[in-house]
């Protein structure tokens, strides 16, 4: 099953890393001061992911292609690795669609 891992940075920011059944990360975020706008940023790819305009198709300057979701305010709520292929970015993509609405959470922050 898919899950939304919860961690923390070095620098004490939260962020959430979407990775698929198979334990591949398909979608990363960026950083949050709060834990709760950490929550609420992946509410937010859970609702946001269902939208397929809301995904940038994008390629880095070194000719690889990779996506950012987008909010409807334009905001960048998460990104992808790189991809050798455009095939391979678009797989990905349909990963986050298939997967983000029902994926669990599990915060790696909370203390055992």
């Amino acid at each position: 099953m898919a899950k939304f891992e919860i961690t923390k940075r070095a620098n004490g920011e939260f962020q959430f890393n979407l990775k698929a059944g198979n334990g591949q990360g398909i979608l990363i975020s960026e950083g949050y001061v709060a834990k709760a706008s950490c929550m609420n940023g992946i509410e937010s790819v859970r609702k946001n992911s269902q939208v397929d305009k809301l995904f940038d198709r994008l390629e880095s300057k070194n000719g690889k292609p990779y996506f950012n979701l987008k909010a409807t305010n334009g905001q960048i709520i998460g990104g992808s690795e790189m991809y050798e292929s455009v095939a391979a970015r678009e797989n990905g993509i349909q990963s986050v669609m298939k997967n983000a609405p029902d994926a669990t959470i599990d915060d790696k922050t909370v203390e055992a």
